[in-house]
């Protein structure tokens, strides 16, 4: 099984970077194999085709991303309002500047939300329990309680879905997104909690 693992991380590697040079379309399959000193019949053994290891890329990648976000939410020495606020400004700054470098990511980014509609429902699951591990978290210092947290995570992310892969739904620079959104998350957070709302004010 480690052998297994050892050649398919092999293949991610030779791929992201004929991605990132070439581009998705432009790459091959045969390309690849060449590249890991394969042929293409024994790379088929490990990835019936190209958007299957374009989506091993995309979940290994994001995979380590919903790490970091998990920890934002639970994080010590800020209340919940500044973890949600920071938890939705990371999605929306590393999805602009990973896209804006590398256009060839967002090709890739395409392609998988077209064809592979399940990968984009995995990470949108993922995601919400995040949020709901946040809300969990505020309930236990205190801070907020959400009757239905699952549909609450829901809605947070139907709110600010816009946000989330901004080049896909806009052309508005990042200083005029993190604008909306901090006045989307403003809203958010005075539905959520009024009573920090009041302390606020």
């Amino acid at each position: 099984m480690a052998e297994k693992d050892t050649i398919c991380e092999q293949i991610v590697q030779a791929a992201k970077k004929r991605f990132s040079h070439f581009g998705y379309a432009k790459t091959t399959m045969a390309e690849i194999a060449t590249d890991c000193t394969m042929s293409p019949g024994n790379l088929y053994r490990f990835y019936p085709g190209k958007l299957d290891i374009a989506e091993a890329i995309a979940t290994e990648d994001y995979s380590k991303h919903l790490d970091h976000m998990r920890k934002l939410a639970v994080t010590a020495g800020k209340d919940a309002r500044q973890r949600l606020h920071d938890l939705l400004f990371e999605e929306l700054r590393r999805t602009y500047h990973k896209l804006e470098k590398d256009p060839r990511a967002y090709e890739m980014a395409l392609v998988i939300s077209r064809e592979r509609p399940e990968f984009a429902n995995w990470m949108l699951r993922e995601e919400r329990k995040i949020l709901v591990e946040l809300m969990l978290e505020a309930e236990r210092r205190g801070e907020f309680v959400p009757e239905d947290k699952e549909f609450t995570a829901e809605m947070i992310q139907a709110a600010t879905m816009k946000f989330r892969y901004p080049q896909l739904w806009s052309k508005l620079t990042l200083p005029k997104l993190e604008r909306e959104l901090e006045g989307v998350i403003q809203l958010l957070i005075n539905g959520l909690c009024p009573k920090m709302r009041a302390q606020a004010a």
